[in-house]
């Protein structure tokens, strides 16, 4: 069993001080959007084994502040920047996942981008929760995650259509659940 987390970079000023799309910081909004997330994930483990970031720095920022609330709970996992993520497609994010099989981790979590990331775990997910694949169709919204689960021993074999939504989750989502 394999499992596949997917995590949007949280919410971003509308552009940059360099005026380039990929050193868009997080807002003030991204950065608590990120914290609340990441105390979400460390309150559900399992945790990831390999993170794989964007080059982009709001990626990089979101990944940094998940962490920050995650550590204390978590075991650390290994963290790779890797700039092919920025503006990948969907089949190319497939590949960016099939590579993870030489190191082999059991929980692999990108932090990436929309429009490949929403598009990838669509892709992917043949099954799964409802309600969660219901509200995974709209969006991947900023500092959304959504998390899947593969029935293989080796990343290699991850395919379209072969993955389970065990869950979808964002910080509108938990701020709607805690109203209830």
């Amino acid at each position: 069993m394999r499992r596949l987390m997917l995590l949007r970079h949280a919410k971003t000023e509308t552009d940059s001080p360099s005026g380039q799309d990929h050193d868009r910081r997080l807002d003030d909004r991204g950065r608590s959007d990120a914290g609340e997330i990441g105390h979400w994930i460390s309150r559900n483990p399992p945790f990831p084994d390999l993170v794989l970031v964007s080059s982009a720095v709001r990626a990089q920022q979101t990944w940094n502040l998940v962490w920050e609330t995650m550590k204390e709970r978590a075991p650390s996992p290994g963290v790779e920047t890797v700039g092919e993520i920025y503006g990948a497609e969907p089949a190319e994010l497939l590949q960016i996942v099939r590579m993870a099989s030489s190191s082999d981790p059991k929980r692999l979590m990108l932090v990436g981008h929309n429009p490949g990331m929403h598009e990838l775990a669509l892709m992917l997910t043949g099954h799964g929760d409802k309600a969660a694949r219901k509200a995974l169709e709209d969006n991947l919204p900023t500092s959304g995650l959504a998390v899947l689960d593969f029935d293989i021993d080796d990343w290699a074999d991850v395919a379209f259509r072969r993955g389970t939504l065990a869950l979808f989750v964002s910080p509108k989502l938990l701020r709607q659940t805690s109203k209830d």
